[in-house]
């Protein structure tokens, strides 16, 4: 929005205020001085130049179409070679001429949480003691000049998604000073604290979560892993993050299966009760008397509903198994216990139960080494590796969110807004030159500067991401200016009475400076921030480095091939309408 007010700012500028500059400026070129006697020299040696290169361009115009085509095959066979096959990427001698994916590139910041999870009803002490002792571990391990502070706290864990809360939680936050030579990168410093945190007995689970900028995302592993018996959920979870433990590129692998406290599951005895005489239904109120209590009434007290909860008489019982001891009345006024009609065993409880799409779920999530896989690929590998174990678990199901959601749908949304933009463009540029061929021939350009974008990324060694791709949307919008200009003067000499080769070449010779300063001054702008002169960025870099690239090498091909291409097609239909005209 903001690029789009300041283009039509600019356009009002050019039209109706850049007019009266000039003119008040009262310019008088009649004596040029030394500067503008060499700059007109310089272009038009440029201009001469460029001429005779694109004179001997146009005598092979299969050539230059076909080198064109094989260029950009090339360039897309580098962008998603490694996708298609991850095996690729394992190879350093084919990697290279790889471009490398991390869709969700971002700055990370200096700063990350150490996260303990005890056993459920672990009391806050000795979760608040346990993450001391891990806080000393970093100062121990971690040199004091690479840490600025070390907060540690218990009864709560921050995640990338949400809080948690319960006295078995504890966290450290761990932050470093900003970048400086020789520090310590997030990274290293988690690498180094990795092995010495893994020795500590105690915690149940022990992970790392780092930060960056942006909104905040899942890792970029989450599957959650779906049925309805909880055991088998279970041993489907283990057998997830045992393939991904041996695959060796991920880390912090977690589950979020949160085992509660000891619970007394109590069964009636159906013979037992039929012989005592006892109702069922006291069985169940006396259990209830003792335990929740009962709402037996309502009130009205300022306003609000107030229950009225009847409870048996507070009785101070060493063990729950007390509890069976209460005395009930059977047949004939025999005396009786809980215990007599009711067998009892003590299990393990549900610290939280969740549910996805209606059945039972627990959830798998891991951070990966980008260096060695990417997102889809490392899902890719789940999906295969599941395959392969899938009889042992016919009832469970594994569905994939996580970043690899928010990838799928902000692929679908950048597909749907190229296709939107090419779409529009088309329409404008039809109108503009009255045809349906012409507009075709000024989108060429896009593929063009999707192949400079290739190969900037190829050398300046930065990841194809999200952002790069807003930028390839973007740079289409810039791209096709060079054609404009070159086909809309062509056609003027054309209707002029030039023949199509005079007219190709002369409104490229007059054309070629105009469209060298528009480029470069786009670029001169990114250019800074292409090659991090004020600190490098992940998130921004690439963006800027995929319009620089894509923008200089679409500039030198349309330079080269549109002229070229303007003479093929055009010159069959300006023949064809002269014959006509004849």
């Amino acid at each position: 929005f903001v690029v789009t007010v300041a283009l039509l700012i600019s356009l009002l500028e050019a039209f109706w205020i850049l007019p009266s500059h000039i003119l008040n400026a009262k310019l008088d070129f009649s004596n040029p001085g030394r500067v503008q006697r060499w700059r007109a020299l310089f272009l038009r040696r440029l201009r001469r130049v460029y001429t005779r290169i694109l004179i001997k361009v146009m005598r092979a115009p299969a050539l230059i179409i076909v080198l064109a085509v094989v260029l950009f095959v090339a360039t897309v066979f580098s962008a998603f070679a490694g996708q298609i096959n991850p095996r690729l990427m394992q190879d350093p001698a084919k990697a290279r001429w790889l471009v490398k994916t991390d869709f969700f590139a971002s700055d990370p910041l200096r700063l990350f949480y150490i996260t303990a999870e005890m056993e459920n009803g672990t009391p806050l002490e000795v979760s608040l003691e346990k993450i001391r002792q891990i806080q000393a571990i970093v100062h121990q391990h971690v040199e004091k000049k690479q840490l600025r502070s070390v907060v540690a706290y218990a009864g709560q864990a921050f995640t990338e998604t949400e809080p948690l809360q319960g006295a078995h939680y504890g966290q450290i936050l761990v932050s470093l000073p900003p970048t400086a030579n020789g520090l310590w990168s997030v990274d290293e410093v988690i690498e180094r604290l990795r092995a010495p945190l893994d020795a500590i007995a105690g915690p149940k689970k022990l992970y790392f979560i780092r930060l960056a900028g942006g909104p905040p995302t899942s890792k970029a592993i989450s599957v959650k892993v779906r049925g309805d018996d909880i055991e088998l959920i279970r041993g489907g979870v283990q057998a997830i993050k045992k393939m991904l433990s041996d695959a060796g590129w991920a880390q912090d692998i977690a589950d979020d299966d949160s085992p509660g406290l000891k619970e007394m599951a109590l069964t009636v005895n159906q013979d037992a009760m039929q012989r005592s005489g006892v109702n069922l239904a006291d069985v169940l109120r006396s259990l209830r008397l003792l335990v929740d209590g009962e709402v037996v009434a309502e009130v009205r007290e300022q306003g609000e509903t107030v229950q009225v909860r009847v409870k048996a008489m507070d009785t101070k019982m060493a063990s729950i198994q007390r509890l069976l001891d209460f005395e009930l009345t059977g047949k004939k006024g025999v005396k009786l216990t809980l215990s007599d009609v009711l067998d009892s065993h003590l299990q393990q409880g549900f610290g939280s139960i969740k549910h996805y799409n209606f059945r039972r779920t627990i959830s798998v999530e891991a951070d990966i080494d980008k260096s060695r896989i990417d997102v889809p690929q490392a899902n890719q590998f789940i999906k295969d590796e599941w395959e392969k174990i899938a009889f042992r678990y016919p009832e469970l199901s594994l569905d994939f969110t996580g970043q690899l959601d928010d990838l799928n749908e902000s692929l679908d949304s950048i597909a749907k807004l190229m296709l939107f933009g090419l779409l529009l463009m088309y329409a404008i540029l039809g109108t503009q030159f009255k045809s349906y061929f012409e507009p075709l021939m000024i989108l060429m350009t896009v593929p063009m500067a999707f192949t400079g974008v290739v190969v900037g990324l190829l050398v300046t060694q930065n990841p194809l991401s999200l952002f790069t791709l807003y930028g390839v949307v973007a740079l289409t919008g810039i791209t096709v200016n060079a054609a404009i200009v070159l086909i809309s003067s062509a056609n003027l000499r054309l209707e002029s009475g030039m023949n199509v080769v005079h007219a190709a070449v002369f409104a490229a010779r007059r054309r070629v400076v105009p469209i060298l300063i528009t480029s470069l001054t786009t670029v001169a702008g990114l250019f800074s921030l292409a090659l991090g002169l004020g600190g490098k960025s992940l998130l921004w870099g690439p963006v800027a480095t995929a319009i620089v690239w894509g923008l200089a090498v679409s500039t030198v091909l349309t330079l080269l091939v549109v002229p070229t291409v303007y003479r093929i097609f055009m010159g069959r239909g300006h023949k064809a309408r002269s014959q006509k005209v004849l």
